[in-house]
């Protein structure tokens, strides 16, 4: 997703590297890079909010949504946000 919003134009990839960097070393990042993927994914959130592309907002509710459907999902049982006990 990343690769594809910077070649359709909605960031340098100068500033991807940039906000990714600030994301790494940023204080209480794992010092053996095992939250790696969390820093991927907080700078790219940090990138579509600053650039008006998505609401901070909606996203936090989104993702608090899929939380709440993991952890309805029987294992073994696809991931479905239907399963959000609260929807």
């Amino acid at each position: 997703m990343t690769v594809h919003l910077h070649e359709r134009g909605l960031f340098a990839w100068s500033e991807w590297a940039e906000t990714l960097s600030n994301e790494l070393h940023k204080p209480g990042r794992a010092v053996d890079g095992s939250d790696y993927f969390d820093c991927w994914v907080a700078a790219l959130f940090s990138l579509l909010v600053s650039k008006g592309v998505a609401d901070a907002g909606a996203v936090l509710t989104l993702q608090e949504s899929w939380q709440r459907a993991a952890e309805a999902t029987p294992h073994g049982r696809p991931i479905e946000l239907s399963n959000d006990p609260l929807r």
